[in-house]
Formats: C-alpha cells, structure tokens, sequence
C-alpha cells in the first residue's frame, strides 16, 4: 500500500485510541504522552503485522518485496522518535501470526472415495450400460475399424468400392452389389477373381477379404452371373458323362442322378473321374497327353498307359491348398493342343506361372466335368448348402409379399385371355396363332394411341425396330467372337441366350443360344406383309411384331430351337 493509506490508517487509529482512553479533560488536566505513544507504537504493528501475514498468506507464502519494504521504512520513522520497545511486551505475546497454507486447486476423485467409502449412499445405477466403459457409447474407448476395402468391376470396365468386414461371404457381397446397383435379384450373380490369363468363380461362403489377401496386385473381382454355378445340382448327368465316372463303368444299369450326387457328397464314398488329359511341361512349351485320376486326396497320371496300380500313379497336385482355374488368354499363347484349358493354382502362388499346372481337355463337356468335380471333392457337402439357401429364402416368403415369378418349365405356359375367363392353350399351332393375333392388336393399339397423341413420337414401325434396346438380353453391334466370350463366362448352360445386331445383314439380328454346352446362332430375317415389318425366325411361319415379342413367344414355347429360352445373357453396369 502507498504511504498515504498507512498516514491515514495511523490518524484514526490514534484518533480512536484517544478517545477511548483518554477522557476529555480540562485545560488543567495533565497528560501522560509517554504511555500514549507506546499505546499508537503497538496499535500501529499490530496493523502491519496482520497485513504482511494476510500478503503471505495469499502468495503461497511468498511475501513481495515492497510489503517489507514499506513496514521497515515506516518502523524506521517512528524508532526515530520513540524508544525500542521490549521483546517482552505484553501486546506483542498476545499477537497471534497466521502461518501459509497450501491448498490444493484439483482433488482426486478416486482418493475422495477412499477417504470417505461412507460418505455416497449404497443406491443401485439403474443404467449400467451408460455408466460402464464398455457399454457407453461416450465413456468408451476408441475401436479402431476392422473393415476392408475391396474394389469390384463390372463388364464394362467401370469399378465400385465397397467397404466390408472380415467375416463377409461372397454371397453377402454380392448381396449388397445387387442392392447398390439396382439389379434383378437371383442366385446367379458372382464374384470373379480374375488374373491376366486366368479366373475362377469364387465360392458364397468363401471370405472375400481371405481371397483379396491371395491375389497380386494385377488381379481384381469381376462383378457377373455365372447361371452353371449350381447347374450340376440340377442335371447331374449332363456333367458327368458314365464314360469318365469310374462306379458308372462299374455298375451294370444306369446310375440315377440322386446316386450320382450323393457319390460326390458323401465323404465316405469313393467316386473318382478319369480320362485323357494335356499336361504342360515345367518350363516348355510342349504338351503331353497323359491318363489322369481325379480322387478326393489329389489329381495323378499314370505313368503305365491306364494302370491304376499304386504304383504306376504319380501325383501332380492336391486339392486341399489349390484352386482350379479356367484360362482365357487362348491355346496359341501357350501352344495348347486344343482351346478347352484350365489349371490349378495353389493359393499361396500369387502370379508365378511356373507354379500353374496347366492342364488341356479334349472338349467343353469333359474340361466341365473335371472343374465340377475338383470343386465337389474339396468342398463337398458346403456346396449343397450354398445351393439350398436361395431356395430355401424363396420358399420362406411371406404370401403377402410380391409375387416371384418363376422361370421353370413347368410354370411357364401359353395363355388365351380373349376371352372372360383365361385358358392354358395345349396345341402348339393355336399358340402360334394367338401369338400372331396378339401382335396384330398390340400394332393396332400402338397406332391408334398415335393418332391420338401417344407421347411417343415414334412412328409404330420405327417403334419396332428400337424398343428392344432397352432390354438386358440385347447387345447392339457386338462380334460373334465377343457373344462366344460372354457365353462362356455365364456358364453355357441350357437355355442361355443374347440378341445381337447382324453382321451380314444390316436389317437383321441375331439369337444366340446355347444347348448341351455348344453355342449355336440363328438369324432373325425381317419380312414384310401388307406394308407392315416383322421379324421371324423360321421363314416367315412364325412373325412377330417385334423383338420382345419373339423372345417372349419362345420363352414359352421351344418351337424350331433346340430348347427354350432360360436365362438372358446380361452385362451388369455397377
């Protein structure tokens, strides 16, 4: 404090001090200065004194400099005038210092607890979820992601990136491809691993991030439908020929399709598939043509014509550690014998071809028929399952959801609603005529809401020629080579099949089909009757006012094709 606050604090304190002790005397009166300025000399240290401990107090027990500076200048000026007083003065034993203390800002929570266990009443936490670390979603700790990012292609060259846990299936993959993507839901769709010169449909329950870690850095997934990846469930015996199945040679009748599979699925049993195979040579360019046994325990060749002794067998790859793969870079590449190659691949050899047992079939059926069996000697019964739950999750809908409509055979049937009350049309000549019929009055009807003013501004002939563009089993001006390519990585199964616009003839199209694992093409010629065009595939007997006619007509009946048309042969945009 400045000098003048202290002169100020001196004059009322002596000011009180006189007029309590002294009373007011006369003029005659005599007083006793001596003992009054011992009285203002101990007021006056008490004061500072209770001040300098209050400064210390505050500071933590550091005093500043200036408080001892003023108390000493001020003792100073009055030790000028009074005498020193003695150490034993009784107003200086009844002063009582106050001593620092240290208080501290910030209590611990945990030793406030165990210095009072007592002091918080035993209430049970109604919400230990939000209390404990491990349930609450603020007092938690941090997790780290444990999801992968895995990149998917389509036909068309364009990628999505998804972001998948550790534990996701390819079925769940695809699963969520489908919804991304707004595609038509079914069990056909796949995921492809594809390499430079080679690529295998990854099995529903393999997991995706497994097989991501196996790959090199040039491979990635395809995104497609592959309609043979279950076929075999469904017609046993178009895969497996009784000429490469060793107990249907043994056996005298014809073995039924249930024993043929149950064969294969039961671990058990003893099947095994056998015939002529190309082996490529280690480091060379040469084939040679060898006797090969496919068992659950590996692939061997014989080394004495066809003995089967144990001792005339070799083994040239396991199943356990090894995937089978088809090879697409074609037969002059690595100087094949014939184009129908495949190979196995262990799954711990990422790009070294040097490892690939490349291997050479005779045709499409017998390479299928020694595919389909390494897949069902190394998965077996998983295989089954993964087949049966599609079926299964169709089976388990509700009946008030969507009708699903089935693609059988047997639910597929020509229909006559010219009538109240629609009929199943049994003869196939009537079915024809009703196709035609119905044609004529979609071409009328089309032509009339013209006239009226359709929002269409196609002309009804030039609607025909155009309409069928937007559907998925057409492809525009592709090559016959690239509809085979699509073909085969679809599955070639019975009933697959493509539009496409010709080559020869720019006013005509062509229907690519597949039956019995060979792909067959049957041009769409255009006719014209009455100045109207339609398309036909027989002459001119069957004609139809457009494309989606056609496909329609023959989805139901088989007609001059080798069989219906099953499955569109569709190329997904992601």
């Amino acid at each position: 404090k400045s000098r003048i606050g202290c002169n100020a604090s001196l004059s009322l304190i002596s000011f009180s001090l006189c007029s309590s002790r002294c009373p007011p005397a006369s003029a005659d009166d005599d007083v006793d200065l001596e003992q009054l300025v011992n009285d203002m000399n101990s007021s006056m240290e008490s004061v500072y004194s209770t001040q300098t401990d209050t400064a210390v107090l505050l500071n933590n027990g550091h005093a500043p400099h200036h408080h001892h500076q003023v108390h000493s200048s001020y003792l100073g000026h009055s030790r000028r005038h009074t005498p020193a007083l003695p150490s034993s003065s009784p107003s200086r034993e009844r002063l009582r210092h106050s001593q620092p203390m240290h208080i501290k800002a910030v209590r611990n929570l945990q030793e406030e607890h165990q210095l009072h266990p007592a002091s918080l009443p035993a209430i049970p936490n109604p919400f230990p979820e939000l209390c404990s670390l491990t349930g609450s979603p603020i007092l938690s700790p941090i997790q780290t992601s444990d999801n992968y990012i895995v990149k998917v292609w389509s036909e068309d060259g364009a990628g999505k990136v998804v972001e998948i846990p550790a534990d996701m299936t390819t079925r769940d993959v695809c699963q969520l491809l489908v919804y991304k993507s707004h595609c038509l839901d079914d069990s056909a769709w796949s995921l492809v691993e594809h390499h430079p010169i080679l690529e295998r449909c990854v099995e529903d329950h393999e997991l995706v991030v497994q097989v991501q870690a196996s790959m090199s850095g040039d491979s990635k997934f395809l995104f497609r439908k592959n309609y043979a990846k279950y076929e075999f469930f469904r017609n046993p015996l178009n895969f497996f020929p009784e000429q490469m199945v060793a107990f249907c040679q043994e056996s005298d009748g014809s073995i039924p399709p249930s024993q043929l599979l149950q064969n294969f699925l039961n671990s058990s049993s003893c099947p095994e598939i056998q015939g002529y195979l190309h082996v490529k040579e280690p480091g060379r360019k040469s084939w040679k043509k060898l006797y090969m046994f496919l068992r659950r325990s590996g692939l061997y060749y014989s080394t004495k014509g066809t003995s089967k002794e144990p001792r005339h067998l070799q083994v040239l790859s396991d199943l356990e550690d090894s995937n089978v793969f088809t090879v697409i870079t074609g037969r002059k590449l690595h100087n094949a014998p014939t184009d129908y190659q495949f190979c196995i691949k262990p799954s711990k050899v990422r790009s070294d071809c040097k490892e690939l047992k490349m291997l050479c079939a005779e045709d499409e059926q017998s390479r299928t028929c020694w595919m389909t069996a390494f897949r069902l000697f190394k998965y077996g019964i998983v295989l089954y399952q993964s087949y049966n739950v599609p079926q299964q999750r169709k089976s388990n809908l509700s009946p008030f959801t969507a009708p699903v409509r089935s693609v059988s055979e047997n639910s597929l049937v020509a229909m006559d609603f010219s009538g109240r009350t629609g009929r199943v049309i049994d003869n196939p000549i009537e079915a024809q005529s009703a196709a035609l019929e119905e044609g004529h009055t979609w071409r009328k009807r089309s032509q009339r809401m013209n006239v009226l003013g359709s929002p269409s501004p196609l002309h009804p002939s030039s609607l025909s020629t155009v309409i069928h563009r937007t559907q998925v089993w057409f492809h525009g001006r592709i090559m016959r080579e690239e509809a085979h390519k699509m073909m085969i990585q679809q599955g070639q199964v019975d009933g697959l099949f493509l539009l496409r616009d010709s080559q020869s003839n720019p006013k005509a199209f062509v229907l690519t089909l597949c039956h019995h694992q060979k792909i067959k093409h049957f041009q769409i010629l255009p006719c014209e009757e009455d100045g109207q065009v339609f398309f036909s595939l027989d002459d001119g007997a069957t004609k139809f006012t457009d494309l989606i006619h056609l496909v329609e007509f023959y989805q139901l009946n088989r007609g001059v094709l080798p069989c219906k048309l099953k499955h569109p042969c569709t190329a997904v945009a992601l």
